[in-house]
C-alpha cells in the first residue's frame, strides 16, 4: 500500500491492528486515487488477520487525522461521468464497510482535524478517541463546496443525532470542536494531547474486546432507534412539511447541495443502513458531476485557500502585525474598525474632531460586545479588555506612535488630503498610512503624503463587524513592503484581502456600480421596479438592485458622480451619465427622495413598519407589461450578472485585477455576486469564455456598450483560464 501502512501491534492482552494514514508527500492524508486502492488491500488485510486480533486503531502521522476528498479530481468531472463515479464511490464505502463489521472493535484516534471525508474516515471506529483541543476542527462542511457527505456521513451523522439534530451539521455544514463532539456522543473520550492516544485506545480494545456491542455501531443493532424518530413519525412529520418550502426560500432553488442532503437524509432514515448508504452514493455522484460543484469548490476551497495563504502578497517581506493603529474618523466606518481591531487585541486610536463624537464611535465597540456577552460569545472581562484597546480623542497628538493610521473621512478628496498631513507625521518608524476610500484613486490621495511609497488603499465594507472582505489597493509609489504589511493587517483581523490596482472605483465599488445602475436603468425603461427586485434576488444577489440603492445613498451614488466628472474634467476628458444615473438623479432632484437614511427612496420606510416600493414609482418611470414572461423575466436575470461579469473581465484586462482568485473572492463577499456561480470570473469559465462572449454580443445590441468585450478583453480572460 501506498498511503496506509498495516501492522500487527503485540500486547499483554493480545495483538492489535494498527492502521497508519500516511500519504507520502503531502502535508495531509486525502482520498486520493491510490489511497481508494490501497483501502481494498487495507478491507483485505484487516479481514485475513481478524482471528488473530483483539482489535484495529485508525491513526495518522499527519499533523491533522485526514483532509478529505482529492478535490482537484473533481474539478475534471463532467455529467457524464456520474455513472461512473456512483461505481466508485460504492467501492470506496464497500471497503470502509467491510472493516467495520469484521466483528472486532475499531477505534479512531483523531490526533486533530478531520473535515469532510476525514470525519467520515474517523466514523468507521466504533469508539473515537480525540484530543481535547479547541483548535481542532471536525465536521462535514461540504455543502459549502455544493456536495454532501456521501462517504456515510449523511446516513451515520442522521442515525447518530436524528433527523432535527444533524440538519445543521449537514446542511450548513457547521463545524464543531472535540469538547462538543463528546457532549454530543460523536467522540466518546477525551485525552490531553496526541502522546495518550494510543494508550487510552488500546486500553478501552481490552476492556471491551470481548463486548460485541463494542464491535459494531449502534445503528447496526437490530433494536436502534434513530433519536427523535423517522419521518414518519408524527412529531418529525409535522416540520417536514414546511421545510422544503423552507429551505428553497433560503437557496431560491440555485443551491442543489442542501435540498440533495435534506432529501438524503429523509428517504435514508426510512430504510435500512446499508441502503441508506446507496441513496447518498447515487446523490453524491449527481453534486460531483455537476456544475455547480466545480464553481463552489474553484472559489471556496482553491480561491479561499489563495487568498488566506497569501497568494497576492509579496513573498520576501516578513510577516507583520501592528501593535497600535489609529483611525481617523469615528463615524460609522471608523468605529467598525476600531471594535475589528480591539476585539482582535490591536491598540486602537479612534480620533474625530471632538471627543463627544471620538467618544460615540467608541461606544459602538460597547454596543456590539454587549450583544456577544449576553450570547455567551464572549465574558465580560473580555468586554472590558476590549474597549479598554480603544482610546477615543481628539487629539492628533495621541496618534503619535501609530504603526499605521487610517483615514476613514468623507469621500472629499480635500478632507482627506487635511487629515492626511495632519497625522502622517505622528506615525511611528517604519509606519504606514492608508486610505478607506471607496472610489477615489489612491494615487491620486496619496500626493498629500510626504511618502507616497508608504501610503495604500485599505477599503473595508459596511458593516464591518459583519463584513468579511477588505480591498487593498496599491497606488503607482506604493512599495511591496507596505502592500505586505497590509496584507498581514487585514489577516490578523481575521477578515479576507484581495489585492487590485489603482484605478477610479478600484474593483468592488466599480463593479458593484454597474449592478446598482443597472437596475436602475431597468426602471427607466419601464420594468416594474418589483420585477426589477426580484430579478435580482432569484438570480442570486442577496438584495435587489433599487434596495441597495437605497441602503448605500442616492446622493452619495451622485456626490461620486460630479467628483468623478470633476477630476475628469481637470484631465481633459468629458463625462457622460449612464440611464442608470439619469434616473438617480431625478429621484433626488425631482421626488427629494435620496435613500433610506432619510426614509424615502426607492421604498419608503415606515416608522415601526416594514419598507415597501415608493407607490410614486409607477407615475415617474411608467411600467410596460410582458416583463414578468419567463424569457423577458431571464433577460433581466442575464443582465443583472452579466454586466457585473463584464466588467469584471475588463478590470482583469485593465490589470486593476490581476489574478481570478482576488475577482472570485472579491466580487462574492464585497459585492454579493450569487455564491452558486463561484463568483464572478467563475461564472465566465463556467460556462466557457466563448459562450460568454457571445451571449454579452447579445445583450450589448439590445441594452448598450456596458455589456460589450472587445476582442482584448476576451483574450484576457483565454489567458486566465484557469486548469485543474
Amino acid at each position: 500500500m501506498k498511503t496506509i501502512r498495516y501492522e500487527r501491534l503485540d500486547t499483554p492482552n493480545g495483538a492489535v491492528g494498527i492502521v497508519t494514514f500516511d500519504e507520502p508527500n503531502s502535508p495531509v492524508n486525502t482520498m486520493c486515487i491510490d489511497w481508494q486502492t490501497d483501502m481494498a488491500a487495507l478491507a483485505d488485510a484487516c479481514a485475513a488477520d481478524a482471528a488473530q486480533v483483539i482489535g484495529y486503531l485508525l491513526t495518522s502521522t499527519k499533523s491533522t487525522f485526514f483532509a478529505g476528498a482529492d478535490l482537484k479530481g473533481v474539478m475534471r468531472l463532467k455529467p457524464e461521468d456520474a455513472p461512473r463515479l456512483y461505481d466508485e464511490i460504492e467501492r470506496l464505502k464497500s471497503h470502509m464497510r467491510r472493516i467495520e463489521t469484521l466483528g472486532k472493535p475499531v477505534v479512531s484516534c483523531i490526533n486533530g482535524s478531520a473535515l469532510g471525508g476525514g470525519w467520515e474516515v474517523a466514523l468507521i471506529g466504533h469508539h473515537r478517541i480525540a484530543v481535547n483541543s479547541a483548535k481542532i476542527q471536525l465536521g462535514l462542511p461540504e455543502v459549502g463546496l455544493g456536495l454532501l457527505p456521501g462517504a456515510t456521513g449523511v446516513t451515520k451523522m442522521t442515525r447518530a443525532l436524528g433527523i432535527l439534530g444533524a440538519q445543521p451539521y449537514l446542511m450548513e455544514g457547521k463545524l464543531f470542536t472535540p469538547g462538543e463532539a463528546h457532549e454530543m456522543g460523536l467522540v466518546h473520550a477525551l485525552v490531553a494531547d496526541a502522546t495518550e492516544l494510543q494508550a487510552a485506545a488500546l486500553a478501552w480494545l481490552s476492556a471491551n474486546a470481548t463486548n460485541p456491542q463494542a464491535a459494531q455501531h449502534p445503528w447496526d443493532a437490530k433494536d436502534y432507534r434513530i433519536p427523535g424518530g423517522k419521518p414518519s413519525s408524527p412529531s418529525i412529520a409535522q416540520g417536514l412539511a414546511v421545510a422544503p418550502a423552507m429551505l428553497r426560500k433560503r437557496t431560491r432553488g440555485l443551491m442543489p447541495a442542501p435540498e440533495a442532503i435534506m432529501a438524503c437524509m429523509i428517504e435514508g432514515a426510512s430504510v435500512n443502513v446499508d441502503t441508506a448508504f446507496r441513496i447518498e452514493s447515487r446523490y453524491l455522484a449527481k453534486l460531483m458531476a455537476g456544475p455547480n460543484a466545480r464553481a463552489m469548490i474553484n472559489t471556496f476551497f482553491f480561491n479561499m485557500n489563495a487568498v488566506k495563504s497569501g497568494a497576492s502578497r509579496p513573498k520576501d517581506v516578513p510577516r507583520y502585525k501592528p501593535q497600535k493603529v489609529g483611525l481617523l474618523g469615528a463615524g460609522m466606518m471608523g468605529a467598525g474598525i476600531a471594535y475589528a481591531q480591539a476585539t482582535r487585541g490591536i491598540a486602537t486610536v479612534l480620533k474625530d474632531v471632538s471627543q463627544e463624537k471620538a467618544e460615540a464611535g467608541k461606544a459602538y465597540t460597547q454596543k456590539l460586545t454587549a450583544g456577544r456577552v449576553a450570547k455567551g460569545k464572549m465574558n465580560a472581562v473580555q468586554q472590558a479588555e476590549a474597549l479598554g484597546r480603544i482610546t477615543a480623542t481628539a487629539s492628533a497628538e495621541d496618534l503619535r506612535g501609530c504603526d499605521l493610521i487610517i483615514e476613514a473621512v468623507f469621500e472629499q478628496r480635500e478632507l482627506k488630503a487635511k487629515v492626511t498631513q495632519e497625522a502622517e507625521p505622528m506615525l511611528a518608524e517604519g509606519g504606514f498610512f492608508a486610505s478607506n476610500t471607496s472610489t477615489l484613486p489612491i494615487s491620486g490621495l496619496a500626493q498629500a503624503s510626504a511618502r507616497p511609497e508608504k501610503f495604500i488603499g485599505i477599503h473595508f465594507f459596511s458593516p464591518v463587524d459583519k463584513m468579511k472582505l477588505v480591498e487593498i489597493i496599491k497606488g503607482e509609489k506604493t512599495d511591496a513592503e507596505t502592500l505586505a504589511r497590509a496584507y498581514d493587517y487585514v489577516l490578523a483581523l481575521g477578515k479576507l484581502p484581495i489585492v487590485v490596482n489603482d484605478s477610479r472605483g478600484f474593483f468592488t465599488s466599480r463593479t458593484f456600480g454597474t449592478f446598482v445602475m443597472e437596475a436602475a436603468a431597468m426602471l427607466g425603461e419601464g420594468v416594474p421596479a418589483a420585477i426589477i427586485e426580484n430579478a435580482c434576488t432569484s438570480a442570486g444577489m442577496p438584495v435587489g438592485g433599487l434596495a441597495v440603492l437605497d441602503e448605500t445613498s442616492l446622493s452619495l451614488s451622485l456626490h461620486v458622480r460630479e467628483q468623478t466628472r470633476a477630476d475628469l474634467a481637470a484631465l481633459g476628458t468629458t463625462y457622460v451619465d449612464t440611464p442608470g444615473e439619469k434616473v438617480v438623479e431625478r429621484m433626488v432632484a425631482e421626488f427629494k427622495r435620496a435613500g433610506r437614511a432619510v426614509g424615502a427612496g426607492f421604498y419608503d420606510y415606515p416608522e415601526g413598519g416594514k419598507k415597501h416600493l415608493w407607490k410614486g414609482l409607477a407615475d415617474a418611470f411608467a411600467p410596460k407589461a410582458g416583463f414578468e414572461e419567463p424569457a423577458a423575466f431571464a433577460e433581466l436575470q442575464d443582465r443583472i450578472l452579466y454586466r457585473q461579469a463584464v466588467e469584471t473581465a475588463r478590470c482583469l484586462h485593465e490589470g486593476v485585477l490581476t489574478s481570478v482568485h482576488d475577482a472570485n473572492i472579491g466580487s462574492i463577499f464585497g459585492i454579493g455576486f450569487p455564491a452558486h456561480t463561484g463568483g464572478a470570473l467563475q461564472f465566465v469559465y463556467g460556462m466557457g469564455v466563448d459562450a460568454f462572449a457571445a451571449r454579452s454580443a447579445q445583450l450589448a445590441a439590445k441594452h448598450g456598450a456596458g455589456f460589450a468585450l472587445s476582442a482584448e478583453v476576451v483574450e484576457t480572460l483565454r489567458k486566465f483560464t484557469p486548469v485543474y
